[in-house]
């Protein structure tokens, strides 16, 4: 037999599973540890993956044992695979309580969905764990404000530039073509083939005041858990710029303004409580008390729509913001897991009131901002981003 066939057949071996499965293959090695680990999580369910009755791993309702499949996953697989494992491993096997030892949180990969399910048990929480639990959030907060705070900073500076224009550019760099040629084309010259502009518009440079108010306004629901995260880095961010002045709020079926923890994002993020109710009414209502200039504001609502408050009230509390100048921008989630499960009518009302509610990925989030300050077509803006490439 050739080498490339015994490969593929080894392959195949590992991806089906079961020693019956057909291609005659033999695991040895680091390959049958490959497999055990890959048993332990996936054959756990009372159904083995081919028709061999003998073949049902399983992680048990032990910590040392989980212990170990975790080191076991971590030397065999990449770190983004093992993120994923993990992932699987609480939901199909229901590990959320061995998540309480701190030995077992040691031996984690930390990534923003384990996060998630911490701040969740934050309540049941032992002290044990408790300082564990916040130093692996802190790597996870530390990692995410490196991937994103420089993006974010140099987009929300470049928009707010532009945003400010001035008739007296300086320097021919400062010019905005696109609006003088738009603003003097009645001075066209035929024969000369040429605009003469009358006056210039160009980008202003950068200004000290507060130049934009943002409000985000965050539902905390058990499905909203990575988009919490995400907005709780993108907060301290933002509330570190001097031109833009933040306001940080989380709800379910009562509103917590955690504004004052922005500049300790592993802080705001104990401080909220995932799960319960929604009241998404109230917690526009009180978004509606922080806002002084509607003109200069920006709220982002991050929601999956299910309201289990008034739904005509909040569609016309938020028609009110909008026609008062408030730029309103609707998020179903702020991760990279894509859209949850949503409310299709209350986005589709939304979307017949000009403001249509779409998911945006962590890396989009500095542009969509950019483009809002910019006072661009958010609406636009949103179907480039979901368009299919090509």
């Amino acid at each position: 037999m050739s080498e490339p066939t015994e490969e593929r057949l080894r392959r195949w071996r590992l991806v089906l599973g079961g020693s019956d499965d057909g291609t005659g293959a033999d695991l040895s090695g680091d390959d049958a540890k490959v497999d055990a680990a890959l048993a332990a999580l996936y054959d756990s369910d009372q159904r083995p993956r081919t028709g061999d009755p003998k073949r049902a791993g399983n992680l048990a309702a032990s910590a040392p044992r989980v212990a170990r499949w975790l080191g076991d996953i971590r030397t065999y697989f990449p770190a983004s695979v093992v993120q994923v494992m993990q992932k699987d491993a609480i939901e199909r096997l229901n590990l959320t309580r061995l998540l309480l030892e701190p030995e077992l949180l040691e031996a984690i990969e930390p990534d923003v969905h384990l996060v998630g399910t911490l701040l969740s048990l934050n309540d049941v929480m032992p002290e044990a764990t408790r300082d564990t639990a916040r130093a692996v959030v802190a790597k996870v907060v530390d990692q995410l404000e490196a991937r994103l705070s420089q993006r974010t900073r140099s987009a929300i500076t470049g928009a707010l530039n532009r945003a400010a224009r001035t008739s007296r550019p300086r320097r021919q760099a400062d010019i905005d073509w696109q609006r003088t040629i738009h603003a003097n084309l009645r001075h066209y010259q035929p024969q000369q083939r040429t605009i003469v502009p009358e006056r210039l518009i160009g980008y202003g440079r950068r200004q000290q005041a507060v130049q934009r108010d943002v409000v985000l306004c965050i539902d905390q629901s058990g499905s909203m858990a990575s988009s919490v995260v995400y907005s709780a880095v993108f907060g301290a961010v933002l509330a570190s710029m001097a031109s833009l002045r933040m306001s940080l709020v989380v709800f379910d079926t009562a509103v917590v303004d955690l504004t004052d923890h922005l500049a300790d994002p592993v802080e705001l993020l104990f401080g909220t409580q995932l799960g319960g109710g929604t009241d998404i009414n109230r917690a526009l209502a009180y978004s509606q008390q922080l806002i002084a200039r509607p003109n200069n504001t920006i709220l982002v609502l991050i929601s999956d729509l299910f309201e289990g408050g008034i739904e005509e009230e909040m569609l016309r509390r938020i028609g009110a913001l909008t026609n008062a100048g408030v730029q309103v921008i609707v998020l179903l989630a702020l991760s990279d897991d894509g859209a949850p499960a949503y409310d299709h009518h209350n986005a589709a009302a939304l979307a017949g009131m000009g403001i249509p509610a779409f998911a945006c990925t962590p890396d989009a989030f500095s542009d969509l901002m950019a483009t809002a300050i910019e006072r661009r077509d958010i609406g636009e803006w949103a179907q480039r981003q979901l368009a299919p490439p090509g």
